[in-house]
């Protein structure tokens, strides 16, 4: 791995955030948020790859402020943990929080690793997505106005 995942870990819950923190700080960079407004201003200030956030936390829940934050923040990938089996909670997570995961909570530190390692597998992998997808419209771009440049040399001088 080149560089180091940026994940953002919301939870309002201060214990979780310490060991969250202490599980994963040595391979990844790790934000911390006892809130939604506060994960907010980190998202501002900090390019993040991968969300973690708790379901249940005061003033608003994960998939609350997984769904806010999609329109300006849509690339990071989306985690939802939680303590308590709420089958509506996972399907509000899927349709309006585009979670990648849901995860209970007692967590196996080393079950989560894999899952955010693949999270970031995927995270990357659309990041590439994308820059292919600009280059073809360039590439694109280029051929048109070389066919244009032609059919106008065609129009100009009939016996090429």
């Amino acid at each position: 791995m080149d560089k180091k995942i940026n994940i953002l870990y919301v939870d309002d819950e201060a214990n979780n955030l310490i060991a969250f923190k202490a599980n994963f700080r040595n391979y990844y960079n790790v934000y911390t948020s006892e809130s939604a407004a506060e994960g907010l201003q980190i998202l501002k200030e900090n390019k993040i790859h991968i969300i973690i956030t708790d379901q249940r936390m005061p003033n608003m829940t994960g998939v609350e402020f997984l769904e806010s934050i999609i329109k300006e923040y849509p690339d990071p990938i989306r985690m939802l943990l939680t303590g308590y089996v709420d089958i509506s909670a996972v399907i509000e997570a899927i349709n309006k929080g585009q979670v990648y995961r849901y995860i209970m909570k007692p967590i196996n530190v080393d079950d989560l690793k894999i899952t955010i390692d693949n999270a970031f597998e995927v995270y990357s992998l659309r990041e590439e997505n994308k820059e292919l997808m600009k280059s073809l419209l360039r590439v694109n771009k280029q051929l048109e106005f070389m066919l244009r440049q032609k059919l106008l040399s065609l129009d100009s001088n009939p016996d090429a």
